[in-house]
């Protein structure tokens, strides 16, 4: 009885700790000033029209200025993770807060052809 109580505490406890953190997220609002000092880095690659990489293979840089945010954010997210394999995306998706991803997700889906930041996009 002991052992199955613990196992049910334990259950509730994850089961807890996931609804938090769902409710987190869920309270997550993008910053759009902070945004643009946070952007820097995708601009490199993601601002430069018809860029591609030669690391670690060629690869066409997608423009990502009008996408939906959602999107964005779970690319960030699949990237950091490692369930989306591109080595250069991995290393700066890994250093984003929650916070960064929905900032950077909602600066690029608010994006158009004629946003003057970033017109290439």
């Amino acid at each position: 009885m002991k052992k199955f109580l613990t196992m049910m505490a334990l259950a509730l406890g994850s089961t807890s700790l996931m609804s938090l953190s769902a409710l987190h997220a869920a309270e997550l609002k993008p910053d759009m000033e902070a945004a643009k000092g946070k952007v820097a880095m995708c601009i490199g690659c993601h601002g430069i029209p018809d860029y591609r990489t030669a690391f670690p293979e060629v690869y066409h840089v997608p423009k990502i200025g009008g996408q939906n945010a959602k999107y964005i954010e779970n690319a960030l997210k699949e990237y950091a993770k490692g369930d989306r394999r591109f080595q250069t995306m991995h290393g700066i998706a890994a250093t984003l807060t929650d916070q960064d991803i929905v900032d950077i997700a909602a600066y690029y889906a608010a994006q158009t052809a004629s946003t003057p930041v970033n017109p290439q996009k």
